[in-house]
């Protein structure tokens, strides 16, 4: 057999790769049912984007206040503000819990994005006696009212029957919760 001179070897190298190339691109171009169906999986829209900041946002209230209210247990010396903080842990500990679980069936991974609360937790933890409660009960009326917001935002901006019956069961006790706090608040001025 004849030796192929090495000129030519290059050529056919150079057109074996340009063959190669243009075979790998025409086969990405050829299925575009599966990037439509990659594209569609991955999308979201405004709807999904204003559950998951409601769920996420919902759920670092509930903490916030859940710490909060663990606080004041231990540092308040009114048996008032210890009982209302009490009610306030057992219901936001009822409200995370409802939460967290709509959000796993909705393949929602709620984490503690934002962590501003924890100058109002140094706070509160660097109060003393009277002051305490007057700046945990601030701080009660603060949070709650963030969380009626939430709740009421979300209700207006969702059509999903799940979010609407917690709104609907989480969302007076919010409000009850909150005329208690600010009138035992009006009681301690």
């Amino acid at each position: 057999m004849k030796a192929i001179p090495p000129l030519k070897a290059s050529i056919f190298k150079v057109l074996f790769s340009i063959l190669l190339i243009l075979c790998i691109t025409s086969c990405r171009k050829i299925n575009p049912i599966e990037n439509t169906l990659k594209n569609q999986a991955f999308a979201k829209n405004d709807r999904e984007e204003t559950e998951v900041f409601f769920f996420i946002s919902t759920a670092n209230v509930s903490k916030t206040i859940i710490s909060k209210s663990q606080i004041a247990q231990q540092k308040s010396s009114d048996a008032i503000v210890q009982e209302l903080s009490k009610r306030i842990e057992v219901q936001e500990s009822q409200l995370l819990e409802a939460i967290t679980t709509m959000a796993t069936s909705k393949l929602i991974v709620i984490t503690e994005i934002n962590a501003t609360h924890k100058r109002d937790l140094y706070n509160l933890i660097d109060a003393n006696g009277y002051d305490f409660n007057s700046i945990y009960l601030n701080a009660m009326t603060d949070a709650i009212c963030n969380q009626i917001e939430l709740l009421e935002a979300i209700s207006r901006e969702t059509n999903d029957k799940e979010i609407l019956e917690l709104v609907l069961r989480f969302l007076p006790q919010q409000y009850r919760l909150l005329r208690e706090t600010e009138r035992i608040k009006r009681q301690n001025v």
